[in-house]
């Protein structure tokens, strides 16, 4: 198959996501990057081409994939257009992940030729995971991308691979942990403008919207005074109920 245009399109809250699609993608020319967390835009204006490829990114969230971003996916049109999913975890496990996304993007009109597991430094247990995808990672994951391109380059036209996956999907209703703001918050509102799902209100950068918010903590990362954060007690909580799982340092994967 002959690639004429690559594109990278990535939910990464916290960018652990696009680094790894980043990096997945290196085997190919520079690409158009698709993001795929903001709130309120309009994604289907994206029509793909069988001559194109998509590298699809996002995180596990509990064995699952963050709802918005299959919303988001779901409006895009694809024409047979080959696509490489991304699913980034924490060093625990990506579950029914690859599935889900498997069947949105497919629905949509792309054939899946490949899918890569890619670990992450957790969003909130930060011990675990830490510092990837490092240099051992990296290496890795571009070794990964140049057997995606020799594959796609010695093939006539995409075949669907199957990915692993249970039908019902692992039930996953969040986590209880939503970042809040301290009395260090200016308002600046660069949390409200970034939050994928619109839980901070921009008239109101101080509050959270619980029953909106995804625990993607992405409020905090980009909070330039630091003022948002979750209960240390409860990320403890949930670092000391991680430890059995998350311990072992975990691979990546070719699918």
């Amino acid at each position: 198959m002959t690639i004429k245009k690559v594109y990278t399109m990535y939910f990464s809250p916290t960018g652990g996501t696009e680094k790894a699609v980043d990096l997945v993608g290196s085997a190919w020319p520079k690409s158009e990057d698709i993001d795929l967390s903001v709130f309120g835009a309009d994604y289907s204006r994206y029509q793909f081409t069988p001559d194109e490829l998509c590298i699809i990114g996002v995180p596990s969230f509990g064995g699952r994939v963050p709802n918005v971003a299959l919303t988001h996916l779901a409006q895009m049109k694809g024409d047979g257009t080959p696509a490489v999913l991304v699913v980034s975890y924490g060093n625990r496990a990506y579950d029914d992940a690859f599935l889900e996304l498997k069947d949105t993007v497919e629905a949509a009109g792309f054939v899946c030729i490949a899918a890569v597991a890619a670990v992450t430094e957790h969003s909130i247990a930060h011990r675990y995971g830490a510092g990837r995808p490092d240099q051992t990672d990296e290496a890795e994951l571009r070794q990964i991308s140049g057997q995606i391109q020799r594959r796609l380059e010695g093939a006539e036209s995409p075949q669907s691979i199957e990915v692993p996956g249970n039908r019902p999907y692992r039930d996953y209703t969040g986590v209880p942990m939503k970042p809040k703001a301290s009395g260090k918050c200016v308002s600046c509102g660069v949390c409200a403008r970034r939050c994928p799902v619109g839980a901070i209100p921009v008239d109101s950068p101080n509050v959270t919207e619980k029953e909106k918010c995804i625990s993607c903590m992405r409020c905090i990362q980009v909070c330039p005074v630091h003022a948002r954060k979750c209960s240390s007690l409860m990320i403890a909580l949930a670092s000391h109920k991680l430890k059995k799982v998350c311990s072992t340092r975990k691979n990546n994967e070719l699918i």
